[in-house]
C-alpha cells in the first residue's frame, strides 16, 4: 500500500515545499502555534478532541486539541505581527470520509492591513502551485475537473444560491441580516425540497448549500464563493455596503471545498455575542459546549484589520494528484475503528 501511495506522497512534499517558500517570497513569517488550548473553537458544528493535563500538584484541567491554529494566531497579530502563515496538524472530531480525517494539515495565514482580495489571490496562487509542482494542467476529483489556470468565477452566496437552487436567501432575511426559517422552509417544500419536522435556518441553508450548491461549484474552473450570509459568518466582519452579508469567502475546485476565509472580525463583544450564540446551539444540538477564549476577546481590540484564510493542504495535494480518498495523500492515516 505505501509503495503505491508514494508517488503521491513525494509529490505532496514537492508542493509543501513550494507553498513555504511562498510565504518566504511574500515576507510571511511562518509561526507553530501550539495544539493544546483551553478552547478548541467556538462553532457549533465543530467538534473537538478533549484531553487532561495534570499539573505538578496532581490535578486535572481540560484542554483540548485546537480545530484551527486561528485563536493563536490573532494573539500573535495583536501583538504587532503583520504577515504570518502556518503549516500544521489541526484535529477534528465526528470527521471521516473521502475528504475527512480526524487529523489533518491546515494551511493558515493573515495579511493586517491589507484588503480582502489579498488572501483570495494566494489562495488561488496556492492552487496554480500544486498544479505546477505536480504537473498537472488541470485539477481533478473523481469524475470532476478544472482548470485552476483559468480565470476563477466569483459569486456571491445569494446569487449561488438563486442560480443552482432557485432559493431567494435575502427574502429570508431582514436588512439587519436576521433570518426567518418558516420563510426558507416555505421557499424549500416550493420547490419540493424536503423539511424536516424541526429545523433552523442555519440548519436549512446548510442542506441546500451542500446538496444543490456545492456540487456546482468548481466545475471547469475555481469558484471564490463570497459574501456569505452574517448569520453564517460568526468570525467576519460585515460587509460595508450590505449588512446582511459578511467578508467571508470559500474556494472551491471541483466540487471540494479547498479554504475557508475572512476580513477578521476585531469587535470584541459583538464575538463574544456569537460565540455564545454558537455555544448554546451546540448546546440544544449535541448536549456539549466549549468555553470562551478570554485571552482572545482581550486581544481582539488590539488586532489591525486583517484579512485571513485556512486552506486544507490535504484536500490540496488530492486534487493535483487526482487522489480519490484523503488517506492516499497522508503519510501514516489515523487506523481507524476495528469492527
Amino acid at each position: 500500500m505505501h509503495e503505491d501511495r508514494r508517488p503521491i506522497l513525494l509529490a505532496r512534499n514537492r508542493i509543501e515545499a513550494a507553498i513555504r517558500a511562498y510565504f518566504a517570497a511574500h515576507e510571511f513569517i511562518l509561526v507553530d502555534p501550539p495544539g493544546l488550548q483551553r478552547s478548541p473553537g467556538n462553532e457549533t458544528h465543530l467538534h473537538a478532541f478533549a484531553t487532561s493535563a495534570i499539573g505538578n500538584d496532581g490535578l486535572g484541567e481540560t484542554l483540548y486539541l485546537h480545530t484551527s491554529p486561528e485563536f493563536s494566531m490573532k494573539k500573535l497579530l495583536a501583538a504587532g505581527e503583520r504577515r504570518i502563515a502556518s503549516i500544521g496538524h489541526v484535529w477534528r472530531n465526528r470527521e471521516r470520509g473521502a475528504l475527512h480525517h480526524p487529523e489533518f494539515t491546515m494551511l493558515e495565514w493573515y495579511r493586517a492591513n491589507e484588503p480582502y482580495d489579498a488572501v483570495i489571490a494566494d489562495c488561488i496562487e496556492m492552487l496554480r502551485i500544486a498544479a505546477r509542482e505536480t504537473g498537472a494542467a488541470r485539477l481533478r476529483y473523481r469524475d470532476r475537473e478544472a482548470d485552476p489556470f483559468a480565470e476563477p468565477e466569483r459569486l456571491s452566496v445569494v446569487d449561488a444560491f438563486s442560480r443552482h437552487a432557485g432559493i431567494d436567501l435575502f427574502g429570508t432575511m431582514n436588512g439587519e441580516g436576521e433570518t426567518d426559517a418558516e420563510a426558507l422552509a416555505a421557499q424549500m417544500r416550493a420547490r419540493g425540497l424536503a423539511v424536516p419536522a424541526e429545523f433552523t435556518w442555519s440548519y436549512l441553508f446548510s442542506r441546500i448549500l451542500v446538496e444543490k450548491v456545492e456540487p456546482n461549484l468548481g466545475l471547469g474552473r475555481i469558484t471564490v464563493l463570497d459574501r456569505y450570509p452574517a448569520a453564517e459568518a460568526a468570525l467576519a466582519r460585515r460587509a460595508a455596503d450590505d449588512r446582511r452579508v459578511s467578508e467571508r469567502f470559500e474556494l472551491y475546485a471541483c466540487g471540494v471545498e479547498l479554504a475557508n476565509g475572512f476580513g477578521e472580525l476585531t469587535d470584541a463583544n459583538e464575538q463574544r455575542r456569537r460565540f455564545m450564540l454558537e455555544m448554546a446551539e451546540k448546546e440544544r444540538l449535541y448536549d456539549e459546549r466549549y468555553p470562551l477564549d478570554e485571552d482572545l476577546l482581550a486581544a481582539l481590540p488590539l488586532m489591525p484589520d486583517t484579512s485571513g484564510v485556512a486552506l486544507g493542504f490535504d484536500r490540496l495535494v488530492m486534487l493535483a494528484t487526482g487522489a480519490a480518498r484523503i488517506d492516499q495523500v497522508l503519510w501514516v492515516p489515523v487506523a481507524e475503528r476495528l469492527p
